[in-house]
């Protein structure tokens, strides 16, 4: 609810400190006293318009601090964290507009966006009247009050489902799609690589062992020469390790055990020098019999190194390369069939989808027709029995449905017979507008989520029984959200819980506007005024007392 609303230097107010109590709070006041500028401060707060015009002559800017009290679960809080602004119980709304036109915002002292600002004052607090610019005249909104009012939460949530598994088909649909075209469009290039590869057959690991030959062969008639004078010395070597073997068998056999060792080391060392020299003939034998030319290797080696640059891949990825590409070219044979198999299943999500979106659609026309009904049932007692009211529909195109469903919706009204329905703002006068906006919230009682509202002019043109059904809805309203009422109507005066009044004086050459906390004694003189006019005189008072009385008991 709102709690609080202080205005600084706005107008024709200096400096203006309210309270605002919960239940029906109502302002009065002679016309022209400034409700209208405090009604225009507090949706400045809000996030309504903005001027330069609204700063108290001589003052260099103006403030207004709008203070309210939502519920704990209120969507308002979740959306104060997401934007990482830490909130108490109590949420304070402030916006300055200067001379020169700027204004600022901020929200619990935090500097916010104007639209942010918009955003919070419209979940916070709804303005009927010739003010209102959110709130039920909002066309986004009436969708989510029908359904609500119809009791469609759990179908909704089947068809967002739906709504998001068809998109997600038709992702893959159009992915897969893509893919296959940009596949075609390359596929006489993709054959031309796939054959180049193949032909060139890459291996792994063949660019170290072809590098590895190169090199051998590069040096193969030194490392001829080398292995050949190699092996000429191993042989002797070996010879002269078998003589020296010879010896030292002999001389163990004359000095015993103390040359054991010795002699167990030379057979180790004439094995070794064996082993050596097979391994330097093998390799020479190897080196004779390899039949590749130097020119040959080469050849497939920079053919190798050529095709990694034309590939733009290192040479031990090209095997990898020519597997891909065969991939993509089988995916051009089956690319066929699993696209068909995606549409099937595109088509089968959208059909799902449609089947909801009628039901939904059918479901909202059956509660259209409820709450038409209600609505039409409230607009006799408000004087406004010519008037007509209705939900219309409009089908969309396919490309606008969304999880909501395949319609849009909106409120219309028709104030005279013969008058063709239009938007509610455009049709309703100021007066006839807030009373539609009371039988509309009546018959919606307890969905509508904004926790304050206001009426302005809702009075405007109407008297006796007509302003006591005002009054009596406007109370029953009362008993579940706060709503604060401008009213010229004793009957609607009689019923407030809280009741202010809007004095404007002239001190000093100045227009000022005061509000005033009325107790009884001054609450009867004010519905006393509002009877009798200008003179207030005991019959008057004696009517007043008796609005009074027959409206203490009133039942919310």
């Amino acid at each position: 609810m709102l709690t609080g609303l202080s205005i600084r230097d706005i107008l024709l107010i200096d400096r203006l400190d309210l309270v605002f109590a919960p239940g029906l709070t109502v302002l009065t006041g002679e016309t022209g006293a400034g409700k209208s500028i405090i009604l225009g401060a507090l949706g400045f707060a809000c996030g309504g318009r903005s001027d330069r015009s609204l700063v108290r002559g001589g003052a260099r800017q103006g403030m207004v601090t709008a203070t309210f009290a939502p519920p704990a679960d209120h969507p308002v809080r979740a959306e104060l964290e997401g934007h990482g602004i830490p909130a108490g119980e109590e949420i304070f709304l402030r916006r300055q507009v200067g001379t020169d036109g700027r204004s600022r915002a901020w929200v619990e002292d935090v500097p916010v966006s104007g639209g942010l600002l918009r955003r919070l004052g419209e979940a916070l607090l709804a303005i009927h009247g010739q003010h209102a610019t959110r709130g039920l005249l909002d066309p986004a909104l009436h969708r989510r009050l029908l359904d609500a009012f119809g009791g469609h939460g759990e179908l909704l949530a089947e068809l967002r489902a739906a709504f998001e598994n068809w998109q997600q088909a038709q992702a893959e649909l159009a992915a897969r799609e893509q893919a296959l075209a940009a596949a075609q469009r390359e596929e006489e290039d993709l054959r031309y690589r796939v054959a180049e590869l193949a032909e060139l057959e890459p291996r792994p690991g063949e660019e170290e062992m072809l590098a590895e030959r190169r090199r051998r062969l590069m040096h193969r008639e030194k490392l001829a020469g080398l292995m050949t004078e190699g092996l000429a010395v191993a042989a002797e070597a070996v010879d002269r390790l078998a003589s020296a073997q010879r010896l030292f068998a002999r001389a163990r056999d004359l000095a015993g055990e103390s040359l054991d060792h010795a002699v167990q080391a030379m057979d180790r060392a004439l094995i070794e020098a064996g082993e050596a020299e097979a391994a330097l003939a093998e390799a020479a034998r190897d080196l004779e019999l390899d039949s590749d030319s130097l020119e040959v290797v080469e050849e497939r080696l920079f053919a190798l190194r050529d095709a990694a640059r034309k590939y733009r891949c290192a040479v031990e990825d090209l095997p990898g390369l020519l597997d891909a590409l065969r991939e993509r070219l089988a995916d051009l044979e089956t690319g066929a069939g699993e696209i068909a198999a995606a549409r099937a299943r595109a088509a089968e999500a959208r059909g799902h989808f449609t089947a909801l979106a009628e039901r939904l659609s059918a479901a909202r026309r059956e509660a259209a027709a409820r709450l038409e009904a209600a609505v039409g049932a409230e607009l006799p007692p408000l004087k406004l029995e010519r008037a007509r009211f209705r939900v219309a529909f409009e089908p969309l195109e396919e490309e606008q449905w969304n999880a909501t469903g395949a319609e849009r919706l909106h409120f219309e009204v028709a104030t005279n017979p013969g008058q063709p329905f239009g938007p509610l703002a455009r049709i309703a006068s100021g007066g006839e507008l807030s009373r539609f906006m009371l039988a509309l919230e009546v018959a919606i009682a307890g969905l509508d989520p904004v926790p304050s509202m206001i009426f302005d002019e809702v009075d405007a043109g109407i008297g006796g029984a007509v302003a006591a059904a005002v009054g009596e809805r406007l109370l029953r309203l009362s008993g579940e959200r706060q709503v604060i009422v401008v009213t010229h109507a004793p009957q609607i005066a009689a019923l407030a819980d809280q009741h202010l009044r809007v004095v404007k004086s002239v001190e000093q050459v100045r227009s000022r506007v005061t509000v005033q906390l009325l107790d009884e004694q001054a609450r009867r003189e004010e519905i006393a005024r509002m009877l009798a006019g200008a003179e207030i005189t005991e019959a008057a008072r004696a009517a007043a007392d008796s609005l009074l009385s027959a409206t203490s008991g009133s039942p919310r």
